[in-house]
């Protein structure tokens, strides 16, 4: 397996590189969460071992990052925090496992193992890309052309949401679903409202628009002809 260690300190990252070696494993070390952040989405990994508290980024952060930007490759929490709230909140941040230190090798070795047995997972994608617009995901900017746009976290979601469903009309209850989390109608506009800011931001200046309503059923966006 080709395996990132994050892990600043140097004596727990050598023994963890030492065995995952003798063990047969391709091994490299990130010192820092930034530096992880980028390794871990701009090169092939099987597994990702980070440890939670990073200096530049912490763990949690560096995976939520990752995962928000569609990174899946397995992550394996390597932590002295063992409590049943860091575990809990290492697990919902994306992790699949969590090993607390210390610990004995033989575990680690199993518990890489067993991650490894999991069904491969394909590269995941961190831009999505629409004629003159494209979003990067991990540093959760959008551009159409030259223009850097200032999105709301929620207007981003909404954009993505749209952008993966291109050319696909979306109904107001798949949105509310999948960009609110919202289960039920709430009987309000906010759909409305947050596609007419959005449709403000991102055509401004376009005489071509991205984002059509689709009257009676929802709205579509379409790449420009």
């Amino acid at each position: 397996m080709r395996i990132l260690v994050v892990e600043d300190d140097g004596e727990t990252a050598s023994y963890v590189l030492q065995g995952l070696h003798e063990a047969g494993h391709s091994v490299a070390v990130a010192a820092d969460g930034r530096d992880g952040l980028f390794r871990a989405a701009g090169e092939e990994w099987d597994l990702l071992i980070v440890d939670r508290r990073l200096p530049g980024l912490d763990g949690l952060a560096m995976v939520r990052t990752l995962r928000g930007g569609g990174v899946d490759t397995p992550v394996l929490f390597l932590t002295t925090l063992g409590g049943i709230d860091d575990r809990v909140d290492g697990l919902n941040a994306g992790a699949d496992d969590y090993l607390v230190k210390p610990f004995a090798f033989a575990e680690l070795g199993a518990r890489v193992a067993a991650l490894g047995r999991r069904p491969h997972r394909t590269a995941a994608e961190t831009r999505l890309k629409v004629a003159d617009l494209e979003i990067d995901l991990l540093a959760r900017t959008v551009r159409r052309g030259a223009e850097l746009l200032d999105l709301q976290p929620r207007e981003f979601r909404l954009l993505e949401y749209l952008v993966r469903h291109v050319d696909q009309v979306v109904t107001r209850t798949m949105l509310l679903e999948n960009v609110w989390d919202f289960h039920f109608d709430p009987h309000t506009n906010v759909v409305e409202t947050h596609i007419s800011r959005l449709r403000g931001k991102l055509d401004r200046g376009h005489a071509v628009p991205l984002i059509h309503t689709v009257r009676g059923a929802g709205y579509c966006l379409r790449a420009p002809a």
